[in-house]
């Protein structure tokens, strides 16, 4: 069996399945598979990306996968591979069906020290299955994660002809969840006073479950749910008052991974949790649950609780924003703010982890139902690299209007590789806008900041970096604009250049800690 014919009979399997881009990146051992991909390329059946950098380039392809396609990443053998582990990580725990091709020495060089020959078999884990192949076999590529396709490919690398992918007839179009559509439901009786969580991921049922029952919906910014009249903007900080306390009952969708105030909630040996399973490899939650199901149902409930939690939040609403107006800097919460105003429907947000996400799900005001929306942050594993590459990969896969990305500076620096794009390569229109706190802001508000460990803190957490942006931006041909206050954000944001630009937001650090306490000290 050749190498060619093995690598034309994946693609072709991969065409078969759905997959619409494929990202490569450069090698000799992967030839046979990146040629029959430029193959299908050329015949308008996918669309070819190249990346140097193999973890952009499997990041590239989870954020395709995760915003209405469905990706592939092709790469060669040796520590290629193991650069692709995060991303496939973080596709395993979040429920992504990327595709990831791996090239590798033929079976009697295993065990040898045979260049850049090392065990692939099994190298992403027990939580992501390797299907080894050294001859075409049908594979079954309908998966709710990650598939690790391992080729072993022999000499000649090189094929003699070129090649005709067959045109199939698929439904394409992206979706990191199989999502449970005709289940009719398990109903819950009224009595304990309930409120819907809605984690990463969770979906419209979150907000019908919610506006069913009239219970008020806590939902994260990237949970697909953060919409209509039940979802709170402040409920983290109306979870530690007496309001929070009153809660007997709570249904859980999606992955909540973002505030304290929600994981103890959850955890109270007095609150009932029913759980709608996550996506992911590990769909236990962390905490003890009454019952399971697919979907839930409620009769009404009483008005009353819903308009406390209401009433409540347009109070906590207009203190922060109070507050925040009266800071003489720009504060990273009007930044996150001011983006999310920026969101019209029908565009996109891919929000980095760390304090950017957290400091959304205070800022971005519940927005209209099916106005679309879509807020992608990577909360599987909730990491901050591969950031750069999946907003591009996303607002790649959106394939029409712009999109925003809002991550720190810490998680820009960590994936500045993704900016790293060849001249022929598709770019699309999007605007990264990086919070410059110069480190890591985030500990500032966690038990490490605190006053004690000042001695410490700089060199062990905060770690400042000094680096200018612009002029990393320039290196890339990277379009990159300093705004230092929140009218000029606003007006960058209103005016996009075209294509991906970098728009940097100058903010304080040494004041975060004690700004994060005022908030959390609000009230209704």
């Amino acid at each position: 069996m050749s190498a060619t014919q093995l690598a034309r009979d994946v693609v072709q399997q991969l065409l078969d399945a759905g997959v619409t881009e494929v990202v490569v990146a450069p090698g000799s051992r992967n030839a046979p598979v990146s040629f029959a991909v430029h193959d299908a390329a050329r015949a308008g059946l996918v669309r070819l990306h190249t990346r140097i950098d193999e973890r952009s380039a499997g990041f590239l392809a989870l954020g395709l996968t995760r915003s209405h396609a469905r990706a592939a990443v092709v790469c060669t053998s040796g520590t290629a591979v193991v650069n692709l582990h995060p991303a496939v990580l973080e596709a395993a725990h979040a429920g992504v069906p990327m595709v990831v091709v791996t090239a590798d020495r033929p079976a009697r060089l295993r065990g040898t020290d045979a260049n850049q020959t090392t065990d692939q078999v099994g190298v992403f884990g027990r939580l992501v299955p390797t299907v080894d192949l050294d001859a075409p076999r049908p594979l079954d590529l309908a998966a709710t994660g990650p598939v690790h396709l391992n080729l072993q490919l022999d000499e000649p690398l090189l094929p003699d002809d070129a090649w005709t992918p067959i045109v199939v007839d698929v439904p394409h179009g992206g979706s990191s969840v199989q999502k449970v559509h005709d289940y009719p439901g398990v109903e819950l009786p009224l009595g304990p006073r309930t409120v819907v969580v809605a984690g990463d991921d969770a979906g419209p049922a979150a907000r019908r479950l919610a506006e069913t029952a009239g219970w008020p919906l806590l939902a994260e910014p990237s949970s697909g749910a953060r919409t209509g009249d039940h979802a709170l903007r402040c409920y983290r900080l109306l979870l530690d008052t007496g309001l929070g306390a009153q809660v007997e009952r709570v249904v859980v969708l999606g992955r909540p991974t973002l505030s304290r105030p929600v994981t103890r909630l959850l955890g109270r040996a007095d609150v009932e949790v029913h759980s709608v399973p996550a996506p992911g490899v590990w769909g236990d939650r962390p905490y003890a649950v009454t019952s399971s199901a697919p979907a839930y149902t409620a009769p009404t409930d009483d008005p009353a609780w819903l308009e406390s939690w209401r009433t409540a939040d347009r109070s906590v609403s207009r203190q922060l924003d109070q507050l925040l107006a009266r800071e003489a800097d720009l504060t990273p919460y009007e930044v996150a703010g001011a983006v999310h105003r920026a969101l019209e429907p029908g565009m996109q947000l891919v929000v980095g982890a760390s304090s950017p996400v957290r400091d959304l799900d205070l800022m971005a005001r519940p927005t209209g139902v099916g106005e679309r929306r879509k807020v992608v942050a990577n909360r599987g594993l909730a990491g901050i690299d591969g950031t750069v590459s999946t907003a591009i990969g996303a607002a790649l896969g959106r394939r029409h209007g712009p999109s925003l990305a809002l991550m720190g500076d810490v998680t820009f620096l960590h994936d500045s590789n993704g900016l790293v794009l060849g001249p022929h390569e598709p770019r699309p229109d999007l605007v990264i806008v990086v919070v410059n706190d110069d480190g890591g802001s985030i500990f500032t508000m966690l038990e490490q900041g605190a006053p004690a460990h000042a001695d410490r803190f700089e060199a062990l957490f905060a770690t400042p970096h000094g680096v200018d942006l612009g002029s990393l931006c320039a290196a890339t041909r990277t379009p990159h604009t300093l705004v230092d206050s929140l009218g000029q954000l606003e007006q960058v944001l209103r005016s996009p250049n075209g294509g991906i630009e970098v728009v940097e937001v100058s903010v304080r650090r040494d004041n975060r800690r004690a700004l994060d306490e005022q908030i959390r000290a609000l009230r209704p």
